[in-house]
């Protein structure tokens, strides 16, 4: 049966993955400037050929690619080969302007699937194990991600999709399935609807949780483990790189490794676009050195991370990421602090509170305001009125302390804030800026 554990690849020695990492850059360094106008025209304005690119240290001679690029050129102003050579087209589900439209030859397919199997198997899934995939499927890249990378290591898939929350746990019974794919924040929600129908957690088959697609906290994970008695892992993906498997924990949970045959990661300083060493926290960027449709060179993600070539303690010598506090993007700043969801959801976990949660920035009088709805949980409804006024106070003096900030606290009531079946939508920024 196949396996998706790839030890000449995901253990091989840095040289190893250097020739082929250098390989594939003068490849894709080439065919980009043959057949990609925009990076054609950016290197002689740069006056640059690709033979000046030789390894996978003549990167930073390269330029960056953004989001607006592909927004600029939409929908296939990017695309490296013949429309009639595209297996497939998948959308970003961008909520301003035009969507970002990623495409993929069957090759690129074959390569995501790859790397989704290896993700899954390095969470310590195996072929015997049934798949219940509750991300999205569509233009979306999460459902189809999950349910090509299973099918290629060998798994039974259950493509359940979002949604039907009771019909989701009633499967999850029924089939026994074994590991939980979808977003954090809609694991959350499952587990809430297992325990309000008294299910015990630990009666059902699941074992293992394979997460991502929005930022989540390490108290969320705990959150998630207690909640579904599995063992919950983070996996990382975005649509314009690949779907979920660019990169994902291992069983040590020490960290993302990143498929680096295929997608060459880096750290930038987000302002001065320098590079950053091992360790050092700032914006990821990746080369999709292994892709033919869409080959995106130093693509900025906007995900703050840090990375570490350590070995890890499971055998694989791949790169590590860190798991993405924020993004630049996502960062709001309030009267000149940066804030980030995560830092609120994690203090919100350590008082014992439900990650239920809506930020709410406002400009009155020309000064910023924040003001941050919790839901309740049952337990605390029938609390008086006293003791619900002494829970604001404690969240607020937590979240001064954690963000040097003041923040309004409104407690709402249980099940007040939309449940998200996806991403789920923490801000609400009212600000004219």
């Amino acid at each position: 049966m196949p396996n998706y554990y790839e030890p000449e690849i995901e253990c091989a020695s840095r040289e190893t993955l250097r020739e082929i990492q250098s390989q594939r850059l003068a490849e894709m360094v080439k065919r980009c400037y043959d057949h990609v106008p925009l990076y054609k025209k950016r290197f002689d304005e740069m006056g640059l050929k690709p033979e000046d690119i030789r390894s996978i240290d003549d990167l930073t001679k390269l330029p960056f690619t953004t989001k607006q690029d592909l927004r600029d050129t939409y929908p296939f102003g990017l695309i490296a080969v013949p429309r009639d050579d595209l297996a497939r087209v998948h959308a970003s589900s961008g909520t301003t302007g035009k969507q970002t439209v990623v495409a993929y030859t069957q090759n690129d397919l074959d390569i995501w699937a790859r790397s989704a199997a290896r993700a899954i198997v390095g969470c310590g899934g195996t072929h015997e194990d049934f798949i219940h995939v509750s991300y999205g499927y569509g233009l979306f890249t999460g459902g189809l991600g999950l349910h090509d990378g299973a099918e290629k290591m060998g798994a039974t898939v259950i493509p359940v999709s979002s949604g039907n929350t009771s019909r989701q746990v009633q499967i999850l019974q029924d089939y026994g399935s074994d590991i939980l794919a979808c977003t954090p924040s809609y694991a959350m929600y499952i587990g809430e609807t297992v325990r309000e129908k008294g299910i015990d957690p630990k009666s059902l088959r699941l074992r293992i949780g394979i997460f991502g697609a929005e930022p989540w906290t390490e108290e969320m994970r705990r959150e998630i483990e207690k909640a579904l008695a599995i063992r919950a892992f983070d996996i990382y993906g975005l649509s314009e790189i690949a779907g979920p498997g660019v990169s994902c924990e291992c069983e040590e949970q020490a960290g993302m490794h990143v498929q680096e045959d295929f997608f060459y990661p880096e750290i930038i300083d987000p302002v001065t676009g320098e590079q950053l060493p091992d360790g050092e926290e700032g914006e990821l960027v990746f080369t999709c050195i292994g892709k033919e449709a869409l080959p995106l060179i130093r693509y900025r993600t906007r995900d703050i991370c840090s990375l570490t070539h350590e070995r890890c303690a499971c055998g694989r010598t791949t790169v590590r990421m860190t798991k993405p506090k924020g993004r630049t993007d996502d960062m709001l700043i309030i009267r000149g602090i940066n804030v980030f969801p995560s830092q609120i959801e994690s203090v919100l976990l350590d008082l014992g509170m439900d990650p239920n949660y809506r930020m709410i920035v406002d400009r009155k009088n020309n000064l910023d305001t924040l003001e941050v709805q919790v839901e309740m949980n049952e337990s605390m409804f029938s609390d008086t009125v006293r003791s619900l006024e002494r829970v604001e106070r404690t969240i607020a003096d937590a979240l001064h302390s954690t963000l040097n900030i003041a923040a309004k606290i409104t407690l709402l009531e249980p099940k007040s804030i939309e449940r998200s079946e996806g991403k789920a939508k923490r801000v609400i920024d009212r600000r004219k800026l």
